[in-house]
């Protein structure tokens, strides 16, 4: 067992600046549990296009209102208490109209530094 508290990764390598928020990294894959988890904040005003093609990631937002839109154009209000799974590696784009507060988690799980490739929308390859 391990306990971890946020104040305890502010500053360590658990805690990346993704150029439109924070990524505050409690459980990656040296921690062996099969899945990554981390509360990511997503700053007011920004426009995230993304897609993960090596995991599959859910978000819960805690915290603020944004929007997510699916490559069809579908496009859903995020508020605290809803979910958005990415289920098939969609493409999306993540818009934050307020500071928006995430609790999200990848499987596989990420080993801590991967960053945006905003060139594919994608993690960096590992």
């Amino acid at each position: 067992m391990f306990v971890r508290a946020l104040t305890e990764l502010v500053g360590t390598d658990r805690d990346v600046d993704w150029g439109n928020g924070l990524s505050r990294r409690f459980v990656l894959e040296r921690d062996g549990l099969g899945f990554a988890l981390m509360e990511t904040t997503v700053r007011a005003g920004s426009e995230s296009h993304l897609q993960y093609r090596n995991h599959l990631e859910v978000c819960y937002c805690i915290e603020g209102r944004g929007e997510i839109e699916d490559g069809d154009g579908n496009v859903w209000t995020l508020e605290p208490g809803t979910l958005y799974a990415l289920d098939k590696h969609d493409k999306h784009v993540l818009r934050a109209h307020t500071d928006m507060r995430l609790v999200s988690v990848f499987n596989p799980p990420i080993k801590g530094q991967e960053s945006h490739n905003y060139a594919n929308g994608a993690y960096s390859s590992y």
